[in-house]
């Protein structure tokens, strides 16, 4: 992993230096731009979407830091104000990989997820280049009650999650693998991050991407409702440690069909304002299975 992390890092530092952008050391949140109000109605509408973020607090969400026990949350990170879930880095002296995950409760199988999302202020002192304006949404995520204290990010398979430096093209809504991987064109893609078809969006614009998962069929991405990527069969890598040993407790089923969604903080101010999910029928027809505790 930390290969991969330090070819994100090296690769991002080249794009900031060449659209001139200074890396602002500390962790203050400063928010630019005039503040965009959240949606006053977050009802259930007849389209089947329903909201699992509730616009008020953290219920039905649990907390997990690089470090920490689940459900411990040290700095103060995240938080809801005025109706939006903020990863805040202002109580934070420096990063030092503490990467955070807030994980929903219950995991899913066949459904679609929209967020909207934007990033502010500067970045955390201390986080990697490559995390500038950078969080996500992890789908088919390892059950957090299994993550170690010290793991960096959940197995999982993870819609990333970008912003611009300014100038230049960074797309988001990107495909990134901590301990998996994916078919793509009927090969398995090993690569940890392919980039999707996605414009760039730069400044604290609200974004919205969408993600459409059908178990062990197939994912799909979407950004302002335009698809940008697509890729079949997610599943475990059995050249990580983390997905060997989920992949023992699956007695060596490496196939994912269904998992944990968790949004993610990686030293960069993030803001989600929504997030809704719309169950999806199985193949046959059926409903999505109803999710168990632990499952």
């Amino acid at each position: 992993m930390k290969q991969h992390l330090d070819r994100r890092d090296s690769s991002l530092r080249r794009v900031l230096a060449g659209s001139g952008i200074l890396m602002i050391a500390g962790c203050l949140l400063l928010a630019a731009g005039p503040v965009v109000e959240p949606p006053a109605d977050r009802a259930s509408k007849d389209d089947g979407w329903k909201p699992i973020f509730n616009g008020s607090d953290l219920d039905g969400w649990v907390y997990k830091e690089k470090g920490s026990e689940l459900g411990v949350d040290p700095s103060g990170t995240v938080k809801v104000v005025d109706g939006v879930i903020r990863m805040d880095y202002s109580n934070w002296d420096r990063f030092n990989g503490r990467f955070g995950h807030l994980h929903h409760e219950v995991p899913h199988d066949r459904y679609r997820i929209r967020v909207v999302y934007r990033f502010t202020g500067n970045q955390c002192t201390g986080g990697p280049g490559w995390a500038y304006r950078n969080s996500g949404i992890m789908v088919h995520g390892q059950d957090p009650k299994s993550i170690r204290k010290d793991q960096d990010f959940p197995v999982s398979i993870e819609v990333q999650l970008l912003g611009g430096p300014g100038s230049g093209k960074r797309p988001t809504a990107n495909l990134c693998t901590p301990g998996t991987n994916v078919e793509m064109n009927g090969k398995v893609n090993t690569s940890h991050c392919t980039n999707s078809a996605s414009p760039t969006f730069h400044g604290d614009q609200w974004v919205t991407a969408e993600v459409e998962v059908l178990g062990n069929d197939s994912i799909v991405h979407y950004v302002n409702g335009e698809e940008v990527m697509r890729y079949e069969r997610p599943q475990l890598d059995p050249r990580d440690p983390d997905a060997r040993s989920l992949m023992q407790q699956r007695n060596g089923e490496v196939m994912l069909d269904r998992g944990w969604i968790s949004i993610q903080g990686e030293s960069h101010p993030v803001e989600f304002k929504s997030i809704e999910i719309k169950p999806l029928p199985a193949a046959g027809g059926e409903p999505e299975k109803e999710p168990a505790e632990g499952s």
